[in-house]
């Protein structure tokens, strides 16, 4: 028998100060991870954990996945694959957002691997790493489409060619559309990772992001990447989304106050109040990561999104009034019963009932940037399951 024990973390504050709260279920992350290592066999999956594990914190997320069987992670950056490593000493570790020759010793002294992606970081290492009897492993990422990172196909298959090259123990590259299962260019990457892979025969080889995972012509690969489809985000633009909700946010209410017919709610008194309204104003901004983009007025993308965001509170959602400020959100609850709601209750604004994607259409964005701009003055709780 197991039973759901709740880990407290807090961040900022204690949750008798916070103005808000983050729930970050591991249970769920882990069964995505699951699903999507299932899903990409016979690869291996990895995870990507750059952006403090896209927000939701490495320290906590990556011995969940550990535990859960996951034996290597991504990063973006040199410190955040040394945070990996201080929690999961025997990970290995890829650092994606290039090299940078100062940082050569802390890669030997750490056991991080960087992925390499132009032909200056590749003379910087190879250079570097003739003064190391011991070799150091370096991955190649080669760039098939996205022109971001990477160095060219031409280039990659000229280094394969070169016997005095090193051999990396990783060729990888990103796809730029796999959202999209019917864009073109997904065709276009997937033949060049083709020949990628006949260039570094033997390598291990990686194209599947969280989208790609799901794409049936991307042929064979030795890992997967998987990276937003993990927290509970879409992988697909085209279909429903099948990963378990990972992360609640939900704001408390300050104050619960009546506003009048033809009066105006908060900044550039860009809401005329229809009725006499009720009002539930939240203690939850944009300096906590929750976007001004959101407002239910007074931003230019409601001129082509018409309605801003939600909250979920009392069985209801609950549209937000006027703009979105820096600490407080209001929220329209005339329609709810006057007892349903009290000062000190909590409104979700997204989780269980408003889809994390959802919640980032409404602010014209998508569900990655929510994740990572969540603010550190929320009180923040992990539940994990474990046996009784």
């Amino acid at each position: 028998m197991t039973a759901k024990k709740i880990q407290t973390v807090t961040t900022g504050a204690d949750p008798r100060l916070a103005g808000g709260r983050l729930t970050i279920d591991l249970d769920a992350l882990v069964a995505n991870w699951l699903f999507l290592a299932k899903k990409s066999k016979p690869a291996e999956a990895s995870a990507v954990v750059k952006s403090d594990a896209y927000g939701l914190g490495i320290v906590q997320v990556v011995p969940a996945l550990w535990q859960a069987g996951c034996r290597t992670f991504f990063v973006a950056l040199a410190e955040e694959g040394l945070r990996v490593k201080a929690v999961a000493p025997d990970a290995r570790v890829f650092v994606l957002n290039g090299f940078f020759a100062e940082a050569f010793e802390t890669y030997g002294q750490s056991d991080l691997i960087p992925v390499l992606g132009s032909v200056h970081e590749l003379g910087s290492w190879k250079r570097l790493n003739t003064r190391r009897k011991d070799k150091l492993p370096f991955a190649l990422h080669v760039d098939t489409g996205m022109n971001r990172l990477g160095i060219t196909v031409e280039e990659a298959l000229t280094f394969a060619d070169d016997p005095r090259n090193p051999k990396p123990v990783l060729v990888m590259t990103h796809l730029a559309t796999a959202d999209d299962q019917a864009h073109a260019l997904n065709r276009k990457q997937i033949e060049s990772f083709q020949k990628l892979r006949v260039a570094f025969a033997g390598i291990e080889s990686s194209i599947a992001n969280s989208p790609g995972i799901f794409h049936a012509a991307i042929g064979e690969y030795e890992l997967s990447r998987p990276g937003v489809a993990m927290y509970g985000g879409e992988p697909l633009s085209s279909a429903a989304n099948p990963m378990r909700p990972v992360v609640t946010l939900e704001a408390r209410i300050v104050q619960i106050r009546t506003g009048l017919k033809g009066e105006t709610v908060g900044y550039g008194a860009t809401a005329t109040l229809a009725r006499d309204t009720r009002i539930a104003v939240c203690s939850v901004g944009y300096a906590d990561g929750y976007l001004r983009s959101a407002s239910g007025s007074g931003v230019p993308l409601r001129g082509a999104v018409p309605n801003g965001g939600v909250g979920f509170v009392a069985g209801s959602k609950v549209p937000i009034i006027g703009r979105v400020t820096m600490d407080l959100t209001s929220f329209d609850i005339t329609d709810l019963p006057a007892d349903a709601i009290s000062p000190g209750d909590y409104v979700e604004l997204f989780g269980h009932n408003i889809a994390l994607d959802d919640a980032a259409r409404a602010a014209g964005t998508i569900g990655y940037e929510l994740l990572t701009s969540l603010g550190n003055r929320y009180h923040r709780r992990y539940l994990k399951s474990e046996s009784d």
